[in-house]
C-alpha cells in the first residue's frame, strides 16, 4: 500500500491522471462540459452553476463518482457470485448457453477499463508515455493474475498453498484485463473511426475463426482424483467446423492446442449441465452416462475469447469519448442509453433467433452485445443517480469499495484474508474464526445454510470490506498498482 491522494487501480490504470482534473461541484448543476482550453492539455469536467458568476465559481477536483460506484458493484458482484454461488446456482456461472448475474462481471470490468482508457488517453498527449503506462500495468496485471489465479493460494479453506508450475492457469479475468488494455450526435462515432475499425476487425476474425476452424477428435486424460475414470484417457469425437457446442468449439480447440490442457481451468461451469450433471444447474454427481468432454477442462478467459472481449473495452472507450466530447447530461444520456439498449436488442435477438447463442465461455457477439449494453445503462443509471442529482450518498459503500477496488479483490474476491484467518483454527482446521461466524451468527440463526451464506457474504464480507475500504479512503491509504 502506498498513501497517495488519487491512487490508481487494477481495473482503471489511468483514471488518476484525468479524474485529478475533474472539477465537480453542487448537486442542482445547470450543464456540464469537458474543457479543452485548461492549461497543460488538462481536461476537466465542469459544472456550470449559474448562482455564481464565471470568476466567482467554485470549482473543486473529485473524481467521477459514478465510475467509482460502478467499479464497486462490479467488485462486490464478483464477491457474491463467488461466494454465494454454490448456495445459489441460478447467480452462478450459467453452465453453457445463457446469462447469469455472474457472468456480468468481466464485461462490465472490461466496459469500466475502456471507459478509463478514453478519459486518461486525453489527459497524456504524449504517446510514448501513453504506451510505457499501458504495458507497466499490462504486466502488474499479468504479474497478480498469475499470482491470485493460477492456482498458488488456492481454495482458502485449503491450508495449502503453492502451484505446480506443470498445472498452472495461464489465463483468468485479470489477464482478460491486462490483454484489453491495448491502445452532433452521430459525429462521435466518425471522430473515433479507427476505433470502430479495429472492433469491426476483431469481430471479423472472431467470427471467421470460430466458423472456419476444422475442430479434430481430441483426447485428454482425467485427472480428478474422485473420479471412477481417474487416470484413463478418454476419446472426445469432433471432426466438425462450426460448432458452438462443449466439446467441439473451436475457442477450446485453439486453447487445447496452445496453452495445453494441464494450464486450463479444470472445474469448467458446464460440468453443471444437464447433460453432465444429475442435479443440474445445482453441483452434484456427473450422470453415469455422461459424456466424456464433461470430464474435460476448459478456459473460460482463454486466447480467443479475450480477444472477442476486446470488443466490450471498446465500447467502454466509446463512452468516454461521448463523456468527454458532448456537452450536457442530456446528450450524453440520451446517446448511452440508446446505445445501451440497442445493444441489448441486438444481444437477445441473436439469442432467441438461434444466429448466434448467448455464451460467456465462448464471448460470443450476442454475449457481448447484452452485458454491453447492460453496462450501459447501469453506468447511466449511476451518472444521473449521482453526477446528475447529486445523490452520492446512498452509494457510499460501493464508491468506497471502487476507490479501493485491488485490495477489496485481492482480499475478499480472491479469498487472501479468509485463507489467511482460517490458517488459525482450534484442535480441527475446520473449527476456524469465520466458520463459526457463518454457522452460529448466521445460517443457525436462520434455520437455512442458504439464507445464512447468503447473508454472510452480504454482511461479513461485502460490507465489512466496504467499510475498511472507507476508513482507509479516509487516511488517504489506497492500493496503488
Amino acid at each position: 500500500m502506498t498513501k497517495q491522494r488519487f491512487p490508481q487501480y487494477l481495473s482503471q490504470p489511468f483514471l488518476p491522471y484525468i479524474l485529478r482534473h475533474l472539477c465537480l461541484r453542487r448537486p442542482h448543476m445547470a450543464d456540464t462540459s469537458i474543457k479543452d482550453d485548461a492549461p497543460d492539455n488538462q481536461h476537466r469536467l465542469i459544472i456550470s452553476d449559474s448562482g455564481f458568476p464565471p470568476e466567482e465559481r467554485p470549482q473543486k477536483t473529485k473524481r467521477l463518482a459514478s465510475l467509482d460506484i460502478f467499479r464497486g458493484l462490479t467488485v462486490a458482484l464478483m464477491i457474491l457470485v463467488d461466494d454465494a454461488g454454490g448456495e445459489w446456482p441460478m447467480i452462478g456461472h450459467a453452465p453453457w448457453n445463457g446469462c447469469n448475474l455472474a457472468d456480468f462481471v468481466m464485461p462490465f470490468f472490461l466496459f469500466i477499463v475502456g471507459v478509463a482508457i478514453a478519459l486518461a488517453l486525453k489527459r497524456i498527449p504524449d504517446r510514448l508515455m501513453a504506451i510505457k503506462k499501458v504495458t507497466l500495468r499490462t504486466l502488474k496485471l499479468l504479474f497478480w493474475g498469475l499470482l491470485l489465479q493460477g492456482s498458488f493460494t488456492q481454495d482458502p479453506d485449503k491450508l495449502t498453498y503453492g502451484v505446480d508450475m506443470k498445472k498452472i492457469r495461464w489465463c483468468g479475468i485479470l489477464q482478460a484485463q491486462a490483454k484489453d488494455l491495448s491502445p452532433g450526435q452521430f459525429s462521435i462515432f466518425k471522430l473515433y473511426c479507427w476505433h470502430w475499425l479495429m472492433g469491426a476487425c476483431v469481430l471479423i476474425v472472431y467470427m471467421a475463426v470460430s466458423y472456419g476452424t476444422y475442430v479434430p477428435d481430441w483426447h485428454f486424460t482425467v485427472h480428478d482424483r474422485d473420479s471412477a475414470d481417474y487416470g484413463k484417457v478418454l476419446t472426445v469425437a469432433c471432426g466438425a467446423r462450426g460448432k458452438l457446442d462443449p466439446p467441439c468449439n473451436v475457442v477450446g480447440y485453439i486453447d487445447r492446442e496452445i496453452l495445453g490442457m494441464n494450464h486450463m481451468y479444470q472445474h469448467p461451469a458446464w460440468t453443471r449441465s444437464k447433460a453432465c450433471n444429475e442435479y443440474s444447474p445445482d453441483k452434484g454427481p456427473f450422470r453415469k452416462d455422461a459424456p466424456s468432454w464433461c470430464y474435460a477442462p476448459f478456459e473460460p478467459e482463454g486466447i480467443l475469447s479475450s480477444i472477442s472481449a476486446i470488443l466490450s473495452t471498446i465500447i467502454g472507450v466509446h463512452f468516454g469519448h461521448v463523456l468527454m466530447h458532448l456537452k450536457g447530461h442530456s446528450d450524453r444520456l440520451k446517446h448511452w442509453v440508446v446505445m445501451g439498449f440497442a445493444l441489448l436488442v441486438l444481444g437477445i435477438t441473436l439469442h432467441f433467433t438461434g444466429a448466434i447463442p448467448l455464451n460467456k465461455q465462448l464471448y460470443t457477439f450476442s454475449y457481448v452485445c447484452v452485458t454491453s449494453g447492460a453496462a450501459a445503462l447501469v453506468f447511466s443509471f449511476f451518472y444521473i443517480l449521482v453526477d446528475v442529482w447529486g445523490m452520492r450518498f446512498l452509494c457510499l459503500p460501493l464508491e468506497w469499495i471502487g476507490m479501493n477496488a485491488m485490495l477489496v479483490y485481492v482480499m475478499a474476491a480472491e479469498g487472501v484474508f479468509a485463507k489467511f484467518i482460517n490458517g488459525w483454527y482450534y484442535g480441527d482446521p475446520h473449527n476456524t474464526l469465520i466458520n463459526w461466524i457463518q454457522q452460529h451468527i448466521f445460517i443457525q440463526v436462520w434455520h437455512s445454510r442458504k439464507v445464512g451464506i447468503l447473508l454472510y457474504v452480504i454482511f461479513a464480507e461485502i460490507l465489512f470490506w466496504a467499510i475498511v475500504a472507507g476508513m482507509l479512503h479516509q487516511l488517504g491509504l489506497h492500493w496503488k498498482l
